[in-house]
């Protein structure tokens, strides 16, 4: 009986572990857009995976977020919540946003964040 109520803290606490692309970025947690389908990105956003279960950044005209709690190394968008600034590069944020929910695969590598599909889009993020 000791055993086992030595085990269910251990067990619970295993079972709070952060699944989710956010549990493996290790410290660096906020990604700058470097290119979308190997085209450098002409603008600034980013994307930040500090929160649990939660994705949010800085298009280049507004700040977003959205969930995402797919287990890694999946990535799947909940709809993307902005705020409603106009500024002159707004086609630039709707690429960015679009490419964004289509991408379904997560892969960290160092300070290198990867998001892919199927369709073998690719947009590369580096660590701040």
């Amino acid at each position: 009986m000791r055993y086992f109520s030595l085990a269910v803290p251990v067990l619970l606490a295993a079972c709070n572990e952060d699944e989710t692309v956010s549990g493996y970025v290790g410290d660096s947690t906020i990604f700058a857009l470097q290119s979308i389908n190997e085209q450098p990105f002409q603008a600034s956003a980013t994307i930040d995976l500090s929160e649990t279960g939660k994705v949010s950044g800085e298009g280049p005209c507004n700040s977003y977020s959205a969930e995402q709690s797919a287990p890694y190394p999946w990535f799947d968008l909940g709809p993307i919540a902005a705020t409603e600034r106009a500024c002159e590069k707004l086609p630039a944020e709707g690429t960015f946003f679009q490419a964004l929910e289509r991408m379904t695969i997560a892969e960290v590598n160092g300070p290198i964040l990867i998001l892919t599909n199927d369709a073998k889009e690719e947009m590369v993020f580096e660590a701040n």
